[in-house]
């Protein structure tokens, strides 16, 4: 399977998608992020990254529901996947209720490794309904940042022709500005005409960090956007009941 097809077909399972998977307008992360990985798979075309997440504890890691390709999964932490990357095995387990509805469609899944993974520390869970308890206080707004991060596919805009995505298999970061939350979603804007980067095709599954470049608190999950990476990156609240139930069964919550 051609890499940009494979995109589509993971798009396409996330049915109420309109498609964004990859990182954008951003920047290598440099070291920053080390519990953010790369689910890997064999396909017709090669072996390679094909979705992004996230180490919340030494067994458990995070990720989209709509990434499934099969009951054993294998995960990358180096910053830069090649053949010879270390690759950590587990089995997937997703939300029972993906797709739930359209307001929170439970996109969200982990992989229980077989080993725990060793001298990395895991990211930060939030509390519940730590995001509309914000909103509600006022401390929500247009100039919240959130860092995206993950290793898909980078967007280049030439002037004329179309658009181009290319791969580089590496840890990348972004910083987008809140948009809006919803029972489920949380929006951000990542439109590069006012500064702002995000995600596209290749990130399904990657984190939203709430704050800026060094954050470690996970707030979400990429899970789709606009079909051009240049408008709004939409995720996948963690922090709501739902969800927070689910992953109560495989670690531990604030």
């Amino acid at each position: 399977m051609q890499r940009g097809l494979l995109a589509l077909a993971v798009l396409a399972a996330a049915v109420f998608a309109s498609g964004a998977l990859a990182i954008t307008y951003g920047e290598p992360d440099q070291g920053r992020h080390p519990y953010v990985g790369a689910l890997v798979g064999t396909f017709s075309s090669g072996t390679f990254p094909y979705c992004s997440g996230t180490l919340i504890s030494p067994t458990v890691f995070l990720t989209a529901a709509h990434c499934e390709v099969g009951a054993r999964v294998s995960v990358t932490f180096d910053e830069q996947y090649t053949s010879r990357s270390k690759l950590v095995w587990g089995t997937w387990h997703q939300h029972p209720g993906y797709y739930n509805n359209e307001g929170n469609p439970l996109d969200v899944a982990v992989i229980v490794f077989d080993k725990p993974v060793k001298g990395i520390a895991p990211a930060r869970l939030p509390g519940e309904n730590l995001l509309s308890q914000l909103k509600a206080a006022g401390t929500l707004n247009g100039s919240t940042a959130f860092t995206s991060v993950g290793y898909g596919s980078l967007e280049d805009d030439p002037p004329h022709g179309d658009f181009e995505f290319t791969y580089p298999d590496a840890r990348r970061l972004s910083i987008g500005y809140f948009n809006a939350i919803g029972p489920g979603y949380l929006r951000i804007s990542q439109n590069p005409h006012t500064g702002s980067g995000g995600t596209c095709y290749g990130d399904s599954g990657g984190p939203q960090f709430l704050g800026g470049a060094d954050s470690n608190l996970v707030v979400s999950v990429t899970v789709t956007g606009d079909v051009f990476c240049k408008s709004t990156n939409v995720a996948q609240r963690i922090d709501v009941p739902e969800v927070r139930s689910f992953l109560a069964q495989y670690v531990s919550l604030p």
